[in-house]
């Protein structure tokens, strides 16, 4: 047993010393797994993200106003236990109000009076697991604009 111990060494170092190469690489070019990607904005998944990330911000705020996403400024995804997006949002307050019930929010337009435009911009990290079909926000982070300038 001891000489085969060695022999399996002895083969085991002639290999990494044979090649004055670098060893070989495991890894495909690309990248590294789990790293976040960036990703289009426009891409159905982001959307639905962005769909998610708004209705909690409205439902975590005491507004009297819904807000939207009127910009989205970043998106990327990371492969986890199911996909992570992280976005990074600008929530622009609408025309539509909360206690209308039938509010939809894709055609409410955004404030047009001065006093009442309000813009925060957020960090969201949304969390799918498509297989249970599931997306739910984990964290935001929200500022309003004016702190950023």
């Amino acid at each position: 047993m001891d000489a085969c111990y060695h022999l399996l060494l002895v083969f085991l170092l002639a290999g990494f010393c044979s090649s004055g190469k670098s060893p070989v690489r495991i890894f495909v070019k690309g990248p590294a797994p789990g790293k976040p990607q960036n990703v289009s904005k426009n891409d159905t998944d982001v959307k639905q993200a962005v769909l998610t990330a708004t209705y909690t911000f409205n439902n975590m705020s005491n507004d009297a106003f819904f807000f939207k996403a009127s910009a989205i400024d970043e998106a990327q995804r990371q492969i986890v236990k199911g996909i992570k997006y992280f976005l990074k949002i600008e929530m622009s307050r609408t025309v539509c109000m909360k206690r209308e019930i039938n509010a939809d929010l894709a055609t409410c337009g955004f404030q047009l009076k001065p006093d009442l435009q309000q813009t925060f911009l957020c960090n969201f990290e949304v969390w799918a697991t498509p297989w249970l079909k599931i997306m739910k926000t984990t964290h935001f982070f929200c500022l309003p604009s004016e702190k950023y300038y």
